[in-house]
């Protein structure tokens, strides 16, 4: 970790967003010094893998007009965003990682990006993801890898990592992402930045393929809890052609208010009972409990009941991957890379008994997890259960010695938790045993959206004033050399 110089860039979007509003810091000028970032940087991380530099010159140029004659300004007025790359963006090669796309170009943003245009967003870039986001490393054959800025070498995960690494890098003020099994979760982990799962339909995606699935969902990603707040401000939406948006999706509070800590009850799990998770990692986790256990009502270290989740996971999203690419593994099978053939091949193989198991079983988890917060508030455990590891390996072999039975097992801190239902933020808690960041997630049932946001926010402050668990910046100049 390093002191870096605070430019443009580097602000927080909060912050930006206010000096934009009283004209003093021109959209313009903001936009330049992501351009300088991006430049300095990308070439070492390739976390932008497509950008409209002209547009969102253009898009700039008419927000610093708009300030400067007195307009009713958008939440977003001015602030450079990325836009994940499973995102159709306008005008804009949109190519979800796969070679099937690789020269794509919408004619039209898709409804989650064209909301964040008229919230006054320059759309500047798309950020790398893995294909279709099937794994949580974020390398594909259209665009490579992307590597950790923190360590190029290493991973920043996935599925969201190209977004976690411009935010963290000060490439673009605010990034969108989406979330299945962890895909906004473990990248902020791993980079050092915030992300936060909303309860299905909040931020509508009426684009999604399989629209009765609930456990892909899109959220926003920031440097801080209160970034990634304005950021969902901007998504959230009612939209009937999602078909879990609802009028209760739009209770998101306007300002994030100062909880008192002292009057929430939290639960702590290490492993939520049932995940693999790295014996160093584990004790990373412990200590970190040690400085911020006493400012909480309560804090009991007790594991929510989440019965067979690893084969309702593994049916479920196995299933999610015939409906979206059966067609695609017939036709194109040479274009698709390993996570997506094997999820799909995997998923073909159910029967109908185990696709009804699986359900069933899920919406009994979903109930146990209800009935655990009936005498706490919130879940804090763990954002990931190993370090950042090499982002040429796919994913995590072994944990503690023991072999992981699928690629997706090293996830399961954060894809048990999908399978619950939650609303769930991911905050940066420090560096772990390897100077890599190291993240915790603060989670809810689901609807408790207002909830879970305010306690990270006054959580993230308490962690800011000790120097073992502040957010961890990653050294630019050696990103630059």
């Amino acid at each position: 970790m390093t002191d870096n110089p605070i430019e443009p860039c580097d602000l927080p979007a909060t912050t930006a967003r206010r000096l934009i509003g009283a004209k003093k810091l021109s959209p313009v000028e903001l936009l330049d010094s992501c351009l300088k970032r991006i430049g300095e940087t990308n070439g070492t991380l390739n976390s932008i893998v497509a950008m409209d530099e002209r547009g969102a010159r253009k898009a700039a140029k008419a927000a610093e007009n708009a300030v400067m004659r007195g307009d009713d300004l958008g939440l977003l007025h001015g602030l450079p965003i990325g836009i994940k790359d499973l995102q159709a963006t306008g005008g804009l090669t949109t190519t979800w990682g796969s070679l099937i796309y690789k020269d794509h170009v919408p004619k039209q943003d898709e409804a989650t990006v064209a909301k964040l245009r008229e919230e006054g967003a320059v759309i500047l870039a798309k950020t790398n993801t893995p294909e279709f986001g099937a794994g949580a490393n974020t390398n594909n054959r259209v665009y490579g890898a992307t590597g950790n800025p923190f360590d190029p070498a290493k991973t920043c995960s996935g599925s969201s990592g190209g977004s976690a690494v411009a935010l963290a890098t000060g490439q673009v003020s605010l990034a969108t992402g989406s979330d299945y099994g962890g895909s906004l979760r473990t990248p902020a982990a791993f980079c050092g930045v915030a992300g936060f799962r909303p309860s299905p339909g909040v931020v509508p995606g009426p684009d999604r393929g399989n629209q009765v699935n609930p456990f892909p969902v899109h959220g926003p990603m920031g440097r801080t809890v209160r970034d990634t707040h304005l950021l969902l401000k901007a998504q959230i939406d009612l939209d009937k052609r999602d078909i879990f948006s609802s009028d209760d999706t739009l209770r998101i509070p306007e300002l994030l208010h100062d909880i008192d800590l002292g009057t929430v009850r939290v639960a702590v799990s290490t492993d939520l009972g049932c995940c693999p998770i790295d014996n160093d990692i584990r004790q990373v986790f412990f200590d970190r409990v040690k400085v911020f256990r006493n400012c909480f009502a309560d804090t009991q270290f007790r594991d929510p009941d989440l019965g067979n989740v690893h084969d309702v996971f593994e049916i479920m999203r196995g299933i999610h991957f015939v409906a979206s690419h059966a067609e695609r593994l017939e036709k194109q099978r040479d274009l698709l890379g390993p996570n997506v053939i094997d999820n799909t091949e995997r998923g073909l193989k159910y029967t109908a008994k185990d696709v009804a198991w699986a359900q069933v079983e899920q919406g009994r988890i979903y109930q146990n997890f209800l009935s655990f917060f009936e005498d706490t508030d919130v879940l804090i455990c763990p954002a990931a259960s190993v370090t950042p590891f090499p982002h040429g390996q796919r994913y995590v072999e072994t944990i503690n010695g023991e072999t992981m039975p699928t690629y997706m097992r090293w996830l399961a801190i954060t894809y048990a938790l999908t399978t619950a239902i939650p609303a769930a933020a991911a905050i940066p808690c420090g560096v772990d045993h390897t100077g890599m960041p190291f993240g915790i997630q603060v989670v809810g049932p689901h609807g408790s959206d207002a909830l879970v946001l305010e306690v990270a926010h006054a959580l993230e402050q308490v962690l800011a004033d000790h120097p073992e668990t502040r957010r961890p910046v990653p050294d630019l100049a050696k990103l630059r050399g």
